[in-house]
């Protein structure tokens, strides 16, 4: 059988690693201050649409069954116009 030698490798470690310097750019958001904005109302919208469908007294009112599913959609409506909106610079 013929005797296999092992060889180890040498690592070279420096003690002062440098890091080149990339140029820095600001982070850039997917949607702007106003995006988010609108965003935040659209649920709050939706959440006031959803708490005039609920209760359990009178099912049938205008309120349950006209004007709480029209805010609803508003919200989704203004939620959906606040995602497709380009932000401003």
């Amino acid at each position: 059988m013929a005797q296999q030698q092992k060889t180890a490798a040498t690592v070279k470690t420096s003690t002062t690693a440098t890091k080149p310097v990339a140029d820095t750019q600001p982070v850039q958001f997917v949607f702007g201050k106003e995006n988010y904005r609108l965003l935040i109302i659209s649920i709050v919208v939706v959440a006031i649409g959803f708490f005039l469908m609920s209760g359990t007294t009178d099912i049938y009112s205008t309120t349950k069954i006209v004007i709480a599913p029209v805010v609803v959609l508003a919200g989704f409506a203004l939620g959906f116009f606040a995602i497709l909106k380009k932000p401003t610079a």
